[in-house]
């Protein structure tokens, strides 16, 4: 099973990348550009250009509007110093100018000198911040890599176990044959994000291909279209094949909920037994039909139960009136 992943090193570079959609350019602190990031969350220090210095938490991106600007602008000379050099002598770290504004020279020669980047970008401030905010909550969610396949049946993203040879590649092809797609094979690719939502994707070296014995590396897109395939998806359920045990006891009714932790997620999980004659494919579509209308209050092995329940007690009810008579 699997927990804990591993948290992504992001630095300040890595901002300034063109697939961020941040359209940064840098000002001044190219010196700092190694520095990391380690919080998602970004900060407006008015206070700290104020004086309220306490109020800044160093370790996270800083982002100056036109407030801070404008407030900057107006303060004596003197005055504009201490404030510029108290906020960036507590080495923030990166500091972001929105809107494409005029950046006073006092503040890039702090950076400057302290090797603090200063970025700006032609972004309005609100907008800039959702934007920050969304990428650095991306990049920094922590990620795990699971030997598995991952599908998207029925509009649930499956998740697909079982050691190496007992058919997982196979199944998932029958899957795609009948409409359904293919996310990842062989390597899956899973970060957490906000609101714990596991999301699994395949690296670009393996993407859209699969692995089946005997044929070998066949390419999905290329062999079924475009629709075979998707980038990535939500983990909503993990199937797990195992070899049929007859000596194993196995849920019959599916009232045992079990779940499978993925980065600290419980994830619902199901044990499929594989043996000769048995469709799994099927199975993995009805697991996901199943899934779906659990999702919508539907479980029809707690409401088989409660009939049941009822049923015996209404049996052991009428066998007490008949002892009475």
């Amino acid at each position: 099973m699997t927990s804990a992943g591993n948290v992504p090193q992001l630095t300040v570079r890595s901002l300034l990348d063109e697939r961020s959609g941040l359209r940064l350019v840098l000002l001044a602190g190219e010196a700092g550009l190694s520095r990391r990031i380690a919080i998602a969350r970004i900060q407006k220090p008015g206070l700290a250009l104020a004086g309220f210095l306490r109020q800044v938490h160093p370790e996270r991106v800083q982002v100056l509007g036109a407030t801070e600007i404008s407030f900057l602008a107006s303060l004596p000379a003197g005055d504009s110093k201490r404030s510029v050099d108290g906020f960036v002598g507590l080495n923030p770290a990166c500091i972001v100018v929105t809107k494409g504004l005029e950046v006073p020279p006092i503040l890039i020669e702090a950076c400057d000198r302290t090797g603090v980047p200063l970025l700006r970008t032609p972004l309005v401030s609100s907008v800039a911040i959702d934007a920050l905010q969304n990428h650095l909550e991306h990049e920094l969610a922590p990620t795990v890599s699971i030997h598995a396949v991952l599908l998207d049946v029925l509009g649930v993203g499956i998740l697909l176990l079982g050691k190496s040879g007992i058919g997982k590649s196979e199944a998932a092809l029958d899957l795609i044959m009948r409409g359904h797609r293919l996310v990842a094979d062989d390597l899956v690719e899973v970060r957490r994000t906000s609101g714990d939502v596991l999301v699994g994707w395949a690296s670009e070296l393996i993407k859209h291909h699969m692995e089946v014995r005997g044929l070998g590396i066949i390419n999905i897109k290329d062999m079924f279209g475009v629709a075979a395939v998707r980038d990535d998806k939500k983990i909503e359920l993990v199937i797990e094949l195992v070899r049929w045990d007859q000596a194993e006891a196995h849920d019959r009714l599916g009232l045992d909920e079990m779940v499978y932790p993925i980065l600290d997620v419980p994830t619902p999980l199901l044990r499929i037994p594989v043996s000769p004659g048995r469709n799994v494919s099927s199975l993995i579509e009805v697991a996901a039909r199943n899934r779906l209308l659990q999702v919508r209050g539907h479980h029809s092995a707690r409401e088989f139960q409660e009939r049941l329940d009822r049923a015996l007690a209404d049996a052991r009810d009428h066998r007490w009136r008949d002892d009475v008579e």
